[in-house]
Formats: C-alpha cells, sequence, structure tokens
C-alpha cells in the first residue's frame, strides 16, 4: 500500500470558496482542515460539500475576513504543517496574506504556504519568514510554494543565543 502524500496533515485553506482545496487535501490524507470564508454562500456551499462527502468531522468552517481576521485562528496556523492560500487574482490579496503568514511567529517550523496566482501578479521571493521555494505556471495562472526561511522559524533566534 502507498503512503498518502498528505497523510497525517494539519491543513488551512485560506480564501476556501467551495473548499475544493482543502477536500482535495483531506481525500489525499490529511488529518484535518480548516477553512477560512468571508461569504456566507460560499460558507453555505462549503458545508454542505463537507457533509456529503462525509468530512465534517474532520473540518472546521470559519466565517473569516481576510487578512485581517487570521488572528482569530492564530492557534489553527500555528499548528498548521499546510497553508493553501487561492485568493481574489491581482496581487494585492496575496501580498497582503504572505506578508500575514510571514510575520514571526505564525506558522510553525517546516510549514508550507501554497499559492494560487495570476502569473502576472508579482508576488515576492520572500515574505517575512517565508522563502519562496518552488513556483510554476500553468497558462494564466501560477502555483507558488513557501516554507518558512532557515533561522527564521518561532524562537529560532532565542535559541542561537548563549
Amino acid at each position: 500500500m502507498a503512503l498518502e502524500p498528505l497523510a497525517g496533515l494539519r491543513v488551512v485553506d485560506l480564501y476556501a470558496g467551495s473548499g475544493a482545496l482543502g477536500i482535495e487535501a483531506l481525500s489525499r490524507g490529511a488529518a484535518r482542515a480548516d477553512f477560512a470564508e468571508s461569504d456566507a454562500g460560499a460558507r453555505r456551499i462549503l458545508t454542505s460539500n463537507l457533509e456529503h462527502l462525509g468530512l465534517l468531522d474532520r473540518a472546521r468552517v470559519w466565517p473569516l475576513e481576510l487578512p485581517r481576521g487570521l488572528k482569530r485562528i492564530a492557534d489553527v496556523l500555528a499548528g498548521a504543517d499546510l497553508v493553501l492560500l487561492d485568493p481574489p487574482y491581482g496581487g494585492e490579496a496575496a501580498c497582503a496574506m504572505l506578508e500575514a503568514l510571514g510575520a514571526r511567529g505564525t506558522l510553525a517550523p517546516g510549514a508550507r504556504v501554497v499559492a494560487e496566482h495570476h502569473h502576472r501578479d508579482g508576488l515576492p521571493e520572500r515574505a517575512g519568514s517565508l522563502r519562496r521555494s518552488r513556483q510554476r505556471r500553468y497558462g494564466e495562472t501560477a502555483v507558488s510554494t513557501y516554507e518558512v526561511a532557515p533561522g527564521q522559524a518561532p524562537g529560532a533566534a532565542e535559541e542561537s543565543q548563549p
């Protein structure tokens, strides 16, 4: 039996919409997924999708306006292994979210952020503690993967001091 690529991971799906990205992660073995979505209609569809697929016991849906609402899920983000980010195209939302997620102490060491965006959106190489490790283009869409930069993980500076 092959191991699932996301087995046991804790996933956060920001700008979740119908929940497609987070639901896909759950279907590939993620232990749990938290979904953040500001639109009430989209949240109803998302909750219905989770219920229909029998995934409600491994999921939580948060009514959040992003990036401002990130403070409400600080504990969730601190424990996340993978953050999926699919904001509206245009760059501003994606850049603001990367800056917020890259703030010191927001994400745990080893956490990754995968951002879907328009290929023309100028996402930065670095955003706080995050460093882009990979970018792929698929037509008009690009997918950028970020990781907490070495030495930038929460507590790294304190640990290196005598």
